[in-house]
């Protein structure tokens, strides 16, 4: 059965020297200080140590073929999106990124597929380069963070972005990055195991009782790592719209379950019953198999949950591991293969 990844990161094997090409701090740089091994370092301290799989497509493909994964969908990692920087530089890497990206799927057609990513800061910019991605490179759509600054996915000044790309009929795939109250998540990983889901499940609910959904009703929108905490939470959400309709309908006078099989979410819960509690809350045309390889809290053998579920049919399996994703993606399972 085809089987395709929709959350998966990849970067350049290298980039020009961002604080030198810019004139200020921030950046990100890569030091290749092992064999096969480099350092990500945010303004010269180690941020991630990653292996040659997060660049080279040669080992990726080996990496796929040993687990069963016959396409990556590849995004950009999202300590990438610089949206704090000054937007003309966020263009210049976001091209520098989506030209190599690029460059990658169209050495492999069959086996790789580009989400491409945009200076959310400034949505003029973000709009052009989202329509470059598609009209120009190809991809299918962009992968975004889950905010801008203080600016959620229901600010107005975000909405022209994601009008274009449902005007251009690109898929969104909202990550989380730029985690909430880092002073009080300092240690035992918190910003990936608590922030992350709190990222996630705060854009969800932006979009949602923003309207954001309600105004663009065939913008196809995705979300990292199972949608976070969302589905978990979901019935407190509901319970407070019905409660405090004063409160919580404020800009959309729906309730939160109507667009339920309006989002996307990959499979990535590293739990059977959450991926129960997906598939009941969201339904199997909105679940898409999702590892975040090659990073270590993503799922080591991708699909390997859904295989170990004997209450998964035929026909939800065939969801889970492609038809799902070439929904989203809007592409076709003869593409591939």
């Amino acid at each position: 059965m085809l089987t395709i990844d929709l959350h998966t990161h990849i970067l350049p094997k290298s980039w020009p020297d961002l604080a030198s090409r810019y004139g200020y701090g921030g950046w990100v740089a890569l030091e290749h200080h092992a064999p096969c091994r480099a350092r990500l370092l945010l303004d010269g301290k180690v941020f991630r140590e990653i292996d040659e799989n997060c660049w080279l497509a040669q080992r990726r493909l080996e990496e796929c073929d040993r687990d069963g994964v016959h396409v990556q969908v590849l995004s950009t990692v999202p300590v990438m999106f610089s949206y704090w920087a000054k937007p003309r530089d966020t263009l210049d890497l976001s091209r520098i990124l989506n030209d190599q990206l690029a460059e990658t799927v169209a050495c492999y057609p069959r086996r790789f597929i580009g989400l491409g990513t945009v200076p959310l800061q400034a949505p003029d910019l973000a709009v052009d380069e989202l329509t470059r991605c598609v009209r120009d490179l190809g991809f299918p759509g962009i992968q975004i963070g889950t905010h801008v600054g203080d600016r959620n996915l229901d600010d107005p000044e975000i909405f022209p972005v994601l009008e274009a790309a449902e005007r251009l009929g690109a898929a969104v795939f909202v990550h989380p990055w730029d985690m909430l109250a880092p002073e009080r998540m300092s240690k035992y990983w918190l910003p990936w195991l608590v922030g992350m889901p709190t990222e996630t499940t705060l854009a969800m609910c932006s979009m949602i009782f923003g309207g954001v959904l309600e105004r663009l009703p065939k913008l196809r929108v995705g979300f990292a790592h199972g949608g976070g905490s969302f589905a978990g939470g979901f019935g407190r959400i509901k319970h407070g719209f019905h409660a405090r309709p004063d409160l919580v309908a404020v800009d959309n006078p729906h309730p939160p379950d109507a667009y339920l099989n309006r989002m996307y979410v990959d499979s990535l819960t590293h739990d059977a019953d959450a991926l129960r509690l997906l598939l009941r809350l969201h339904g199997a045309d909105r679940v898409a198999l999702g590892s975040d390889y090659p990073f270590p809290l993503g799922e080591s053998r991708p699909g390997a949950l859904i295989s170990s579920m004997p209450d998964i049919d035929a026909a939800t399996r065939q969801r889970l591991l492609h038809a799902t994703a070439l929904e989203f993606l809007d592409r076709q399972a003869g593409d591939f293969g």
